[in-house]
Order: structure tokens, then C-alpha cells, then sequence
């Protein structure tokens, strides 16, 4: 399968949503096309590079599935677009196009089944719940109540201040349940930081 790129200096994550402004030629023809195929794009976190100007040298080879739910003209006249985390995948190869535009060949990674919730998770409901408090993420509108593992360990993950390799090792994880255990783990640590 092959996917347009769209590297950033973030990471996104399945049922996450993410607000991006475009104004570079290749990003614009290819959020045209996709809008026209129905298609998504791939959004890879740098590793080593810029976001805009030449194509990023180097990102990251698991990636999450961008999907267009909105788009409008922002008051600086650029477009705006909504896009929210579909399916995961990884990088098999990748070629930087003659306008910059980075496409690859990806394999989709398998989801673990949804597990749900348990009461050793309130903690980390309650930390998610806090974060859809703060402006910037009730404004995106990711205020609904997580009813599985996959969910919670996700929005965790695209929510908390975690510095971008930590993000994409969580990204990596087929399992939600995993995906939680290195959080709380991460959790811990920040905490032992700050009472210590």
C-alpha cells in the first residue's frame, strides 16, 4: 500500500484528533487528492529535520493514518484542516517525489482486540478526564468518555507532554495493555521527579 507522508513534530494516534494549517504546494496537492480519493495520508514524527521546506530527512517508521473529518479557510487565508487517527503502520520504504511530497510503502499493523476498562485504570481515567479540562484539548472536542483500553491509552498518549521518542514507543505497541503499563511507568517516574 502506498501512503503520501506528512512529517511533523508530533505524533498521532489512533482516535486522536489533530488541527493542522497548510500552506506548502505538495501538502495542498495532496490534501486535494485525498479529499477527492476519500484517501488518508500518514503522518510520521521527525526524527531529524524540519516541517516545512525540504522533504524531512529523517521520521520516524511507525506512523498513524490521518483521516480529513474537516477542513476550512483560516482568517490568514490558509486552509485548515481536522484530521483524526485512523489505522497504525510502518514504514517498509520510503521516496521523496520530485515536489518534495514523501510517499511510502506501508504495512498496516494489527490492532489488539478491545479490552475494556477495569478499576486498576481509574487513575489513569481520572488523569484523561483532568486533561479534557485544559482549553486546548476541550477544543478539540476529545471529551468523550473512553470506554476501552485502546482509547484511554491512546488519548493518554497524545495528550500528556511526553517527549516524542517515549510517543512513538507507545505507538509502536500492538498492546493497549502495554501501551498503559509504559505510561503509568512513564507517570511514575515524572512523579518521583517531582516529589524527589
Amino acid at each position: 500500500m502506498n501512503l503520501s507522508l506528512f512529517p511533523l513534530n508530533t505524533v498521532l494516534f489512533p482516535g486522536c484528533l489533530l488541527d493542522l494549517q497548510i500552506f506548502e504546494a505538495r501538502y495542498l496537492d495532496m490534501i486535494s487528492r485525498c479529499m477527492k480519493q476519500g484517501e488518508g495520508f500518514g503522518v510520521v514524527c521527525i526524527v531529524e529535520g524540519e516541517e516545512v521546506g525540504e522533504a524531512a530527512g529523517h521520521f520516524s517508521a511507525i506512523g498513524c493514518e490521518a483521516l480529513i473529518c474537516d477542513f476550512q479557510q483560516r482568517p490568514n487565508g490558509l486552509l485548515g484542516i481536522r484530521v483524526e487517527g485512523g489505522r497504525r503502520f510502518k514504514v517498509r520504504h520510503a521516496q521523496v517525489l520530485p515536489d518534495q511530497l514523501t510517499v511510502a510503502e506501508v504495512d498496516w499493523l494489527e490492532e489488539a482486540a478491545e479490552q475494556p476498562l477495569g478499576c486498576e485504570h481509574a487513575d489513569l481515567v481520572a488523569l484523561l478526564e483532568a486533561l479534557a479540562e485544559h482549553p486546548l484539548v476541550a477544543a478539540l472536542g476529545m471529551t468523550d468518555a473512553v470506554s476501552s483500553q485502546a482509547a484511554l491509552a491512546n488519548q493518554l498518549a497524545y495528550l500528556l507532554p511526553l517527549a516524542s521518542e517515549q510517543k512513538v514507543q507507545l505507538l509502536a505497541l500492538d498492546e493497549p495493555q502495554a501501551r498503559l503499563s509504559l505510561l503509568q511507568t512513564v507517570l511514575d517516574q515524572l512523579q518521583g521527579e517531582v516529589t524527589g
